[in-house]
């Protein structure tokens, strides 16, 4: 196959890769994967290797690779109009009718959609629309945010801050004082181990009382969470938890904010994670699957409630003060059209329910009684493998080991792309949501080979 040698050394002399060991990188010590071509829920490098991704790229590639529906769309809008602004009540027609499309599958109590790059980005709106809205509700005081650990919300400032691993905040002066974080709702981690799932969730909604008595209600404007725990373990929530949660919530006079990054048009089986769990957010955050990553874009969906103060902010104050160069760019937007229309079409939300649970039961039964498997979970399209030495204790192995990065690297052998998860030897997966059960099959049996190579 032809290639362009000089690429790999342009790589490693010129392009910062986020999420990487940079100087391993650049010293040549760290692997180099140029990516060509890809179809359905495959991908093919430049040395003709083609891998099974189980991971739809970072959860994002939901209706799979290659749609060329999309890539037309995404085409046509750039010979037509490339590009232009949304400030002062500029649209394309392809913006306002993706903000139709949002708003026809959004919650019902839901108003409006604002549209910006990806999902770090939506989030820093989100914070600024809480703060804007308790200051025009004359609520100076009450501005912290609640998140919890383990969340992963971005790694921008107040993203990076919301954000609950470690990677996320050594060195980078994070989090900011005014983020709060509190219990993950992660049964398996649970210090008592006799604890049920029920008691578990009490534990958390009473971890949160007892943190907002602490700081003072007056002070807490917003709590978020992602419906299911995405990049700390793709861990669904306990029995019970957002109800208990949203209790603690509107006891308080407290914003909820559902990060739906991962979770929103399908992967759950349902269109949002809010319809799965009864939500009934303030703020939505929305992207990955808004584009199936064919193009950038995320969107904030704001509540009527919301709505109405943010409204009642600019009679006050004039235009509200807050816009990206980029905000619901045609391209993107486009992309976001003709994305949805394939998820109606081909039934993934369907799919994602289905195929996803068959995937779940195959992915349980293959590995569920291994000796160092503590845990297999997941929801819809999203499935997790937790590790540990210790099944019946839950004593975990020592991170020097690397065993859920040994494991993926055992799986990328066999030709399948699972991610090792952080702080923990965790092997996650989220297919496209097109994945067929052969495909789950097969991801199956050789994250089976995996384990038995790197375990035993």
């Amino acid at each position: 196959m032809l290639k362009n040698d000089q690429l790999e050394q342009w790589d490693r002399d010129s392009f910062f890769h986020p999420a990487t060991h940079l100087a391993q990188f650049a010293r040549g010590e760290a692997p180099e994967r140029v990516i060509k071509t890809a179809k359905g829920c495959h991908i093919t490098d430049r040395e003709g290797n083609r891998l099974l991704d189980g991971f739809a790229g970072l959860y994002c590639v939901n209706v799979g690779y290659g749609r060329q529906e999309i890539a037309e769309a995404i085409a046509e809008q750039a010979k037509e109009l490339a590009y232009y602004h949304a400030y002062v009540g500029h649209g394309t027609e392809a913006s306002i009718t993706l903000a139709k499309m949002v708003m026809d599958r959004a919650p019902d109590h839901m108003s409006k959609v604002y549209f910006g790059l990806g999902g770090s980005d939506a989030n820093e709106t989100n914070i600024k629309l809480v703060w804007y809205y308790n200051n025009i509700l004359g609520r100076a005081e009450k501005k912290k945010i609640i998140s919890r650990w383990r969340g992963y919300h971005g790694s921008g400032l107040m993203s990076g801050s919301l954000t609950g691993l470690e990677l996320y905040h050594k060195k980078f002066d994070l989090p900011f004082p005014q983020v709060l974080h509190t219990e993950a709702p992660y049964y398996y981690r649970r210090a008592d181990a006799d604890l049920s799932e029920a008691g578990f969730t009490d534990l958390c909604a009473e971890e949160l009382e007892r943190l907002i008595e602490h700081e003072g209600a007056d002070t807490i404007a917003a709590f978020i969470g992602e419906p299911v725990l995405g990049t700390g373990g793709i861990v669904p929530p306990p029995e019970g938890y957002w109800k208990a949660i949203q209790q603690v919530l509107a006891k308080h006079d407290i914003l909820l904010i559902a990060d739906e990054v991962v979770t929103g048009f399908g992967r759950l089986g349902s269109m949002f994670g809010s319809d799965h769990y009864d939500l009934k957010p303030d703020l939505m955050t929305i992207a990955k699957g808004l584009t199936s990553a064919y193009a950038p874009l995320s969107g904030t969906i704001v509540s009527d409630r919301m709505w109405r103060v943010l409204e009642q902010g600019t009679d006050e104050l004039g235009p509200i003060g807050h816009g990206w160069t980029y905000s619901a760019h045609p391209i993107g937007a486009a992309a976001g059209v003709a994305n949805l229309k394939l998820v109606d079409s081909l039934g993934l939300v369907a799919n994602a329910k289905e195929t996803g649970a068959h995937f779940n039961k195959v992915m349980t039964e293959a590995l569920g009684r291994h000796p160092n498997v503590g845990e297999v979970r997941g929801e819809g399209m999203l499935c997790a493998v937790e590790f540990v030495a210790d099944r019946d204790t839950r004593t975990l192995f020592d991170a020097s080991e690397k065993v859920g990065i040994r494991i993926a690297a055992a799986l990328l052998e066999q030709g399948v792309i699972g991610r090792a998860m952080p702080q923990g030897d965790i092997l996650g997966f989220a297919p496209p949501l097109c994945l067929t059960r052969a495909e789950a099959d097969e991801i199956t049996g050789k994250t089976a080979i995996a384990v038995n190579k790197v375990l035993g």
